[in-house]
């Protein structure tokens, strides 16, 4: 029973008209439970006569009745829709649901005798009935939409392995895991995404973990290093420093870097290892590698070191490298960044164990700047607003099977969580009268 109750309801043939069942068989109660207790006492009496018939339905009173029931489950309809929505929304995806599998014709029928009213005199007459009908399951879970299929290696496996592209598309939702379970594999959906948009208060990093919307988190102690890409007005800037404020109040040390001197570098009036001139960020891209090979040494020294434990373990803190404008900054210190480029593979190749991050930040990340398997290392991926289908591919891999839409609002964008399923995403919400400088000054004091 428990687990038919986690898997969810079961979608049927017959639920390709489940929108229109679902409404007649409620209104229609509700008009009955008002219309009738105009008329009970006729409806009780023993002795009906046309007379009071038409009097009770078919006069004016039975007009003004109807009318009044009616406005009433009009009411009711209403205030359903308006505070019930989210069940609605569950019974128009089960219909479309079912309505995908009847028109794309992934199920079995066969030929059957109809009978007659003589049982054993068959009428000569035959109907298709469905012999098989897929096992899928729908469930809606603290704003995740759960879809299982059952996979019996029949001659609809390959469709049921590969929904992605159409339940994101026609339920409206965006996928963020698909999980192999013995004999079934589940989609797991992000349901109303822009509604799991959190504001920046909300944005709290704990147990190595950074919250980033509702049901979305970046795990940076299991999967290291964020690669952020989108052009001018995406909400890049905003977006860097609200991870910038979140980690300030964990015991985390920050080094940034902006070697645009731009927004970021504003921030070295308020707090240290902020730098925007070239050698500056050349030390401290030196000193970062530096200190993480220091710890790497010092840690198997320590008493309670433990093989397969991390930083954390040892109550050590976390490092980050922001580094805003990569590829402006690789691009201007030319044959230098060979160099730079090596103790960035380091880092993202070593960092993780002991806990030094690499948050890297650029319009489009060329292979030029992010070769020799670095960009495979950075497990968490944001793109933020308008990108070409080569920033794209650029981005989360050019065999990517997703389909990308654009949407004018601001911080919007497509994430890769580290488990190569993209989705959408939304940057936390920042408003109007949020001053990053003072409160980042109060967190670095």
């Amino acid at each position: 029973m428990n687990i038919i109750k986690r898997r969810g309801k079961r979608i049927r043939a017959s639920d390709a008209s489940l929108l229109f069942q679902f409404l007649w068989s409620r209104l229609f109660v509700v008009w009955f439970v008002c219309f009738t207790p105009f008329h009970l006492s006729f409806l009780l009496s023993t002795e009906w006569k046309l007379s009071l018939f038409q009097k009770h339905f078919i006069g004016i009173y039975g007009l003004v009745t109807l009318l009044v029931s009616i406005a009433i489950t009009g009411i009711c309809a209403y205030l359903y829709v308006r505070y019930r929505y989210d069940h609605i929304k569950q019974v128009i995806h089960r219909q479309k649901l079912a309505k995908m599998i009847l028109e794309n014709q992934w199920y079995e029928k066969k030929q059957v005798q109809s009978s007659s009213f003589f049982e054993d005199i068959p009428n000569g007459k035959a109907k298709e009935k469905i012999s098989y009908f897929p096992k899928m399951y729908y469930r809606l879970e603290k704003g995740l939409l759960h879809i299982q299929v059952e996979i019996t290696l029949g001659k609809y496996q390959d469709q049921l392995l590969t929904l992605e592209n159409k339940l994101e598309s026609g339920l409206y939702c965006e996928l963020i895991s698909k999980e192999l379970h013995d004999s079934y594999v589940e989609y797991i959906l992000l349901y109303d995404t822009i509604n799991n948009r959190i504001s920046i208060d909300e944005v709290i990093a704990q147990n190595g973990s950074l919250k980033l919307m509702d049901s979305m988190y970046w795990d940076y102690d299991k999967l290291p290093h964020m690669l952020i890409a989108g052009g001018t007005g995406g909400g890049k800037t905003y977006f860097i420093l609200t991870l910038i404020e979140a980690l300030l109040k964990t015991d985390a040390k920050l080094y940034i870097l902006d070697p645009k001197n731009a927004d970021l570098a504003d921030l070295s009036t308020v707090m240290s290892d902020v730098y925007y001139k070239q050698d500056d960020m050349m030390a401290c891209i030196d000193q970062f590698y530096e200190d993480m090979m220091i710890r790497n040494e010092n840690m198997k020294q320590m008493p309670n070191y433990k093989t397969g434990e991390n930083y954390a373990y040892l109550g050590l803190n976390a490092h980050f490298l922001i580094f805003d404008e990569y590829t402006s900054f690789m691009e201007m210190i030319g044959k230098e960044s060979t160099k730079v480029m090596s103790k960035l593979k380091q880092i993202v190749m070593l960092g993780r164990q002991s806990g030094f991050f690499l948050i890297l930040a650029c319009q489009r990340p060329d292979a030029k700047h992010l070769g020799d398997g670095i960009r495979d290392n950075f497990n968490f991926r944001v793109a933020l607003g308008r990108m070409s289908e080569l920033g794209y591919g650029m981005m989360f891999g050019s065999d990517v099977q997703k389909q990308f839409f654009l949407k004018q609002i601001k911080g919007r964008g497509y994430v890769d969580k580290g488990d190569s399923v993209i989705s959408e995403f939304y940057t936390p919400l920042v408003p109007k009268e949020h001053d990053f400088l003072k409160e980042i000054a109060k967190l670095a004091q």
